[in-house]
């Protein structure tokens, strides 16, 4: 028996997120039933965390423990024959069994795709098509305040997915704003994150782009550690879990 870890990105629009659904269609789903076929054995994989329904990741990583003695190349082989194109593995490596591909990781980093206009309708599941423009530099002085360890709870959102016994104090390292054309790309790193807090995130900047929101109302919503009607929640189809940090 050994204990694998995995990188994999997938598509997430027609998921129901990464966690495991009654029906069947989330991405642990899909890992897990393409491991039973190649291993003859039920396996229950671990994530480094949750994506929504219509998120998308580009380096999710998880990990399962398994017999499996035909080495990273055959597995990612008979995997890939047992996934549908939307879920692609990207790696696979044996660890030491004390790695955990939730608890062991030390950061992440998400960022947020936007369009300004009309993105084309071959976009429209990877970006939010914005139809105002964007102060970006207003943008930026509201995201350098993110920078430490803060109690994000303004940021975070009562669901499924939340859990009452998460800390909310993250220590937040980079946020960054990037345009170029009409394309633009918040990305966000944190020691971890909320239920929802960077789709929160992104929904609060983007009314500081807009002038509903200063950036010092930006802050004092952070600092005042409370969700009011100012932060609403960015749609799914823009976001990407980019990369987990270990």
């Amino acid at each position: 028996m050994k204990r694998w870890k995995c990188l994999c990105a997938y598509d997430g629009t027609d998921f129901a997120g990464w966690q495991s659904q009654p029906s069947g269609d989330a991405v642990q789903d899909r890992l897990e039933a393409a491991l039973a076929a190649v291993c003859n054995v039920p396996v229950r994989i671990h994530g480094s965390g949750r994506t929504d329904a219509g998120v998308h990741a580009l380096g999710q990583v998880f990990h399962f423990d398994a017999s499996w003695n035909h080495g990273p190349a055959k597995l990612l082989a008979a995997m890939g024959s047992h996934l549908p194109a939307s879920i692609q593995m990207k790696s696979a490596r044996p660890v030491s069994g004390d790695f955990h591909a939730r608890y062991s990781a030390r950061a992440k980093r998400y960022h947020y795709r936007l369009y300004l206009g009309r993105a084309d309708p071959f976009e429209t599941d990877y970006v939010l098509s914005i139809p105002y423009p964007l102060d970006v530099d207003a943008v930026e002085r509201a995201g350098q305040c993110l920078i430490g360890k803060f109690d994000f709870s303004a940021f975070g959102a009562v669901g499924r997915g939340s859990s009452s016994k998460e800390n909310p104090v993250k220590d937040f390292m980079a946020f960054r704003i990037r345009k170029r054309g009409k394309r633009i790309r918040m990305t966000f790193e944190a020691s971890g994150f909320l239920y929802k807090m960077a789709r929160s995130l992104t929904g609060a900047l983007l009314r500081v782009g807009r002038g509903k929101l200063s950036p010092e109302d930006f802050e004092r919503i952070l600092l005042n550690e409370v969700r009011t009607a100012d932060v609403v929640t960015a749609p799914p189809r823009g976001l990407f879990l980019e990369k987990v940090f270990y």
